[in-house]
């Protein structure tokens, strides 16, 4: 065997292993969330319940309605989270870009809170689909502002500063709306503007995995023109990429993903950046094709672990998803910034 073919070996032995690993993963933490919550169901029970659809009401309505839709919503906007950074990434062509740390989802977060608080009070309930058009019409306002300064500003600080200044006043202008909204809705919004899975039913995770599960299909094929595009766009417009019409692709599947888990879940920190780079780290490449399925299962994980620890590290009191996704997120971030100031 030549070392062209070693080499070729390998790399396939190493994305088996990560891929079997993720998968792994998500199987067990699946099963340790069922598992796990204020009321213990034997594991038999448990089975019983998933396999035939018996046992007692009670049982079966906390398995089915509760923490089977919760566990399937965190799966599936993780994994959009973590593709939403991995576009950005690419579009920048800058690993500290994402959602959260560029004010992506911040501006998401204050079309919803404007559009909840003007539709609640009238109507009493808001429609899955008005509430992602309106973080998707955030999103993109903010990422306006974000092409707008990249522009002008080439170094990774001062685009990760302008992506902190927007997260700050979309916040603020949120923060502002929540102090008038009705005081029936303050409850509710309060909650979701910290960033939950808890509101999940089958209904909305129905509707976030076709969503999620369409953008995923269009970024995975258009796998073979960012692996072009992340060789430069000359190279990209050689090999016959429109780059106008890619960069737009990006942004709006990036906004598309980010806009849908700001929706149903608030804003969610740190996914888009640390689990992209976790995954190409572990793959030992940046390939689309190996990339993008990768991210998708890592983000799954990382948010299904996250979940799991905001329910039960002080239950019964339950913390913001966002809370733990930063102390598990923040550090990684921190390291790729060293290690990034290392390299020159």
């Amino acid at each position: 065997m030549s070392g062209t073919e070693k080499t070729v070996s390998a790399r396939r032995l190493r994305y088996t292993v990560v891929f079997t690993m993720l998968a792994a993963a998500i199987l067990i933490v699946t099963v340790l969330n069922i598992n796990t919550g204020s009321v213990h169901i034997p594991a038999g029970r448990i089975l019983r319940i998933l396999f035939t659809g018996r046992g007692e009401t009670s049982e079966v309505g906390i398995i089915w309605k509760i923490r089977m839709p919760r566990i399937l919503l965190s799966a599936v906007l993780g994994g959009g989270l973590a593709l939403s950074g991995f576009l950005l990434q690419t579009f920048f062509g800058n690993p500290i870009a994402g959602p959260f740390v560029l004010g992506i989802s911040s501006g998401a977060k204050m079309c919803v809170a404007l559009v909840m608080i003007a539709l609640l009070g009238r109507f009493g309930e808001v429609s899955s689909w008005i509430l992602i058009l309106a973080a998707f019409a955030g999103a993109m306002l903010s990422t306006a502002f974000i092409l707008v300064v990249s522009r002008s500003v080439r170094h990774m600080a001062g685009l990760l500063v302008a992506g902190i200044m927007i997260g700050y006043i979309c916040s603020a202008v949120t923060e502002f709306l929540i102090t008038f909204a009705e005081d029936s809705d303050i409850v509710n919004l309060h909650g979701w503007s910290q960033g939950s899975f808890s509101g999940a039913n089958w209904s909305s995770t129905g509707t976030a995995a076709l969503i999620t599960g369409t953008a995923f299909v269009c970024v995975f094929f258009l796998s073979k023109p960012i692996g072009a595009y992340q060789m430069g766009e000359a190279y990209a417009q050689s090999m016959g990429v429109n780059i106008r019409r890619f960069r737009v692709a990006l942004i709006l599947l990036s906004g598309i993903l980010s806009a849908c888990v700001t929706a149903f879940a608030g804003p969610v920190s740190f996914v888009g950046i640390a689990v992209p780079f976790l995954v190409k780290q572990a793959l030992g490449t940046s390939k689309p094709i190996v990339v993008i399925p990768a991210a998708f299962l890592g983000g799954a994980v990382f948010c299904m672990i996250s979940d799991l620890i905001a329910r039960m590290a002080f239950a019964p009191t339950e913390l913001n998803i966002s809370t733990v996704t930063s102390v598990l997120g923040a550090p990684i971030v921190i390291y790729m910034l060293i290690r990034k100031k290392r390299a020159f």
